[in-house]
């Protein structure tokens, strides 16, 4: 392979913003209600080549789209498909006014969407690329079980009716043959809260793994009394229990409780989980869950695994989005080594894993050609490498479907 082939140039990145509403099947957590599922797709040409990544998580895809278009693809078009080097570049230059939220949001995009480029062009993988593949399936826990609400006050909100859809959710996942499941909490008093988890625990008996998130929604007391109740219900990982920015909050909390504390979501680049990991007494959590789609895609990804290994803390990426951001977390995993190694690895203990959203998504489900992501009999899902790149092709025609432009 020549130099130029190696080195093509980028011709264009282009961004769509997707939006599909969810009708009836609105559902809420602790933050706010989803009527809609959105996602924030980037698409990066070479030639009759196109990678694509996905931009962005948590807040409306506008910003970071406009960062793209506006700020960003001036300084990537002309350049060669260098995901490292041009991931590096762009953060230097937003570093002054974006070391957190939407620009990092952009750089994430395009850097996935650059590793799909780039595997596309050697035809080869991006977990290939990254250094290669320890597993071609990747296990999973269901991420499920948030408040089925279509009204918008959560006050009205039934409790009988929503500890036994909570339980019944549960149990659905059971059967579907996952051995995880991770269930919200924050929305409802801690009471009430505590009824939806003992009825989750009955619903799937004492050898599934169970895993409570709360998107912040407490106070550290709150957060302590939830932890001390919990812990009798065998919970795996109280997820996110304080507000993101409160990483001494963050320790006081899993000081009173012998459940894994995780977290992460919200954080930002190597250098906010950095915050997360050093301290006096150590990482203030047990397991970290960057979302590569968010907290400075794949380039990014490597480095935070590689401080989150020297600490001894498990990486287990957030997924939250469309297909493609799926597709990306499934290469990323299939990277991590065993934490730590043995010759019997163990599902939720030392074997990485990925959450599998099993909320209504038109936007995983529908603007990929080819098979939807379907679960096992082995609990796991297959890394897609029947095609180079992240392995999955983009359905252009059912991206119009949902798609809104970007307003001018």
């Amino acid at each position: 392979m020549s130099n130029k082939e190696y080195y093509d140039r980028i011709d264009s990145i282009e961004v769509f913003i997707l939006r599909a509403p969810l009708g009836k099947a609105k559902f809420w957590s602790s933050q706010s209600p989803f009527p809609e599922r959105n996602s924030l797709l980037v698409k990066i040409t070479s030639g009759d080549i196109s990678g694509w990544g996905e931009a962005g998580q948590y807040g409306p895809p506008e910003p970071v789209a406009a960062a793209i278009e506006h700020v960003l693809a001036k300084r990537v078009i002309g350049k060669s498909i260098k995901p490292t080097v041009i991931h590096e570049e762009l953060y230097s230059f937003s570093r002054d006014f974006g070391q957190r939220g939407t620009y990092i949001d952009a750089i994430s995009g395009i850097d996935v969407a650059l590793w799909d480029l780039l595997g596309k062009k050697l035809e080869v993988p991006v977990c290939t690329l990254l250094g290669g593949a320890f597993r071609t399936r990747v296990k999973v826990y269901a991420t499920g079980c948030y408040y089925r609400h279509d009204h918008d006050d959560p006050a009205t909100i039934d409790i009988e009716n929503e500890v036994k859809a909570c339980a019944n959710e549960a149990k659905s996942f059971k059967g579907a043959g996952f051995g995880a499941v991770k269930i919200k909490v924050g929305l409802l008093s801690v009471e009430n809260d505590l009824k939806r988890i003992a009825a989750v625990r009955d619903a799937i008996g004492p050898n599934m793994k169970l895993m409570v998130d709360a998107n912040h929604a407490y106070s550290v007391p709150t957060a302590v009394h939830l932890a001390k109740e919990m812990e009798k219900y065998n919970v795996s990982w109280f997820e996110e229990p304080v507000v993101p920015e409160d990483i001494e909050g963050y320790r006081r909390v899993q000081a009173k409780t012998f459940i894994p504390i995780s977290g992460g979501e919200c954080s930002f680049m190597r250098y906010g989980f950095r915050d997360l990991f050093v301290g006096p007494n150590g990482p203030c959590v047990d397991i970290a869950q960057p979302d590569i789609a968010a907290s400075g895609g794949l380039s990014e990804f490597m480095k935070i695994a590689t401080l989150a290994s020297t600490f001894g803390v498990t990486l287990i990426p957030h997924v939250w989005g469309s297909g493609v951001g799926l597709a990306a977390g499934l290469h990323a995993v299939a990277t991590l080594p065993l934490t730590p190694y043995t010759c019997n690895p163990v599902y939720m203990e030392n074997e990485p894993v990925i959450e599998f959203d099993r909320n209504p998504n038109a936007l995983r489900d529908e603007i990929l050609k080819g098979p939807k992501f379907t679960l096992g009999e082995d609990g796991a899902i297959a890394v897609p490498l029947d095609k180079p790149g992240l392995g999955v092709e983009v359905d252009e025609d059912a991206i119009k479907r949902f798609h809104v432009p970007l307003q001018k």
